[in-house]
């Protein structure tokens, strides 16, 4: 089973963002402490819970919306917007992010920018969330309610900014969110909007920010890699994958960030998945050089060989080096 293969670029230069597109993704004349109070408000409702019938329907409901909207956060924004760790159609990849803004941190172009900021200066003075660099606050939450980081750097972007529908949704990124609300209140009751909506999204928000500060701060190195990324198996069940952060620093094109088969990655299970039936192709793995290179001996007595066997099949490397990124301009930042 395929689909048509809509929008996938098969030129290794990335297409270059016109003039227009460097604009904020938000209107410039509204205030950004009046867009931090969404975020903030929904901090405030989970007071909400404690007035609220629980019953089996609002868990059931939390937990697939927490579910799916993790994935279009580490399968979608992460791994195929920011890394381009595999290809997929036009439409699915609008899937994507539609699935991905849901999660309401922002749209996909905005996200996957900073991300790549995040990766070309990691844990130094210009990366936007190092928590050895500023705080464990800051880089855990601190950074996203910044003025300095309300725009989407389009410099960074120019291969995603090409497709009128992925700028048009970064700008109205709530769209999602409040279409899935509705949803959950026309499921649930209210019941369904406060478990289904509001604690599952607090949920998501706060499990994805640990990848940004406890991923930098706990867990094993398995690679001498320039930061201070960990893989640290909580956090990688509860970002179905992400927390097998200090791989991922290590090989970042690589659409599973589990390497071995004893690191659960479940984001990488539903690509490969979705790889079956044909709705994503071109999925990257690493290779035998990028499994074995730059060791750190002391973090797991096997060999190399065994390294690579318990890993599949190889895959081109695609360094972060190589994404599309203007030289003039880097995401700034306030600390």
């Amino acid at each position: 089973m395929t689909m048509e293969r809509l929008g996938t670029s098969t030129s290794s230069t990335a297409p270059t963002a016109g003039p227009g597109w460097q604009k904020a993704s938000q209107p410039a004349w509204i205030p950004n402490w009046i867009k931090t109070v969404p975020f903030i408000a929904l901090h405030v409702a989970l007071v909400a819970a404690l007035f609220v019938r629980v019953d089996a329907l609002a868990l059931v409901l939390c937990a697939a919306t927490y579910f799916w909207r993790m994935f279009g956060i580490t399968g979608g924004y992460h791994r195929y917007f920011a890394h381009r760790a595999y290809k997929t159609s036009r439409v699915f990849q609008f899937l994507l992010a539609w699935l991905g803004c849901s999660a309401l941190q922002k749209g996909p172009l905005w996200w996957a920018s900073h991300h790549r900021e995040h990766h070309r200066h990691s844990d130094t003075p210009k990366d936007p969330h190092s928590p050895h660099e500023t705080s464990f606050w800051w880089s855990h939450v601190g950074w996203i309610l910044s003025t300095d980081h309300v725009d989407t750097p389009w410099e960074a972007i120019p291969d995603w900014a090409r497709y009128p529908e992925l700028r048009w949704l970064d700008r109205n990124h709530w769209i999602p969110g409040v279409a899935l609300a509705v949803l959950c209140f026309l499921v649930g009751g209210w019941s369904g909007l406060v478990w289904g909506f509001v604690v599952s999204t607090i949920l998501v928000y706060h499990a994805t920010f640990t990848i940004n500060s406890l991923s930098h701060l706990f867990g094993k190195r398995r690679y001498a890699t320039t930061d201070d990324s960990r893989n640290n198996l909580f956090l990688a069940l509860i970002t179905l994958g992400e927390g097998w952060h200090n791989n991922h620093h290590h090989y970042q094109s690589s659409a599973n960030q589990g390497f071995f088969w004893w690191e659960i990655d479940i984001s990488f299970c539903l690509i490969r998945v979705f790889s079956w039936v044909g709705l994503v192709w071109d999925v990257r793995k690493p290779g035998e050089k990028a499994l074995t290179h730059r060791l750190l001996t002391a973090t797991r007595q096997v060999s190399a060989q065994e390294l690579v066997a318990s890993a599949e099949a190889p895959v081109t490397p695609v360094p972060v080096e190589s994404l599309p990124v203007a030289a003039s301009s880097s995401v700034a930042r306030s600390r």
